[in-house]
């Protein structure tokens, strides 16, 4: 059978499954999904069958986690997302001032990414740092607190820094 995934993401999913008793492999399904957005970047419908049957589940039980978790993309993204938290106490501490800023900055609102391909934003539910409001997680690992109009720039600069050297650095 032909496999989306490379050798190591499949031993990332197996040292997953392994963690829990054979009968109750579908456990598994958060982290091997994880694993395959890692390495994939997204998680197609092609991805979602692969885990199904390494998992010894229904396509559709695996399609349901996948679409009702927001840290799953199940559509391609830019190479940098960007989850604002729009719940009320972020709100209320500017989180909405910093979501239309960053919509009228990139050109895109929600949902949507950048005609580059440099950037998905997403309104994203409570991170659990409400006091560092505004708060931003850039592709579902790195939180940014306190985000100012003068952070969102520098983050964005950072951001667009990072793919150009990283793109320079793969074309030689």
């Amino acid at each position: 059978m032909a496999t989306l995934f490379s050798a190591a993401c499949r031993a990332e999913i197996e040292r997953n499954i392994a963690k829990y008793p054979p009968e109750q492999k579908q456990s598994a399904v958060m982290a091997a999904l994880i694993a395959a957005q890692t390495e994939l970047g997204w998680i197609s419908p092609a991805v979602i069958e692969e885990v199904a049957q390494i998992l010894g589940m229904p396509t559709i039980a695996v399609d349901e986690v996948a679409t009702f978790y927001n840290m799953y993309n199940t559509k391609p993204i830019g190479a940098y997302k960007i989850v604002v938290c729009t719940n009320l106490p972020c709100q209320l501490s500017h989180g909405a001032d910093a979501a239309e800023y960053l919509k009228q900055t990139l050109g895109i609102g929600f949902n949507e990414t950048t005609p580059c391909g440099t950037f998905t934003l997403k309104e994203g539910e409570c991170m659990g740092a409400c006091g560092d409001s505004p708060v931003m997680l850039v592709n579902d690992k790195r939180m940014c607190s306190f985000m100012s109009h003068e952070k969102i720039d520098a983050l964005l600069a950072e951001l667009r820094s990072a793919k150009t050297n990283y793109a320079e650095g793969s074309a030689a």
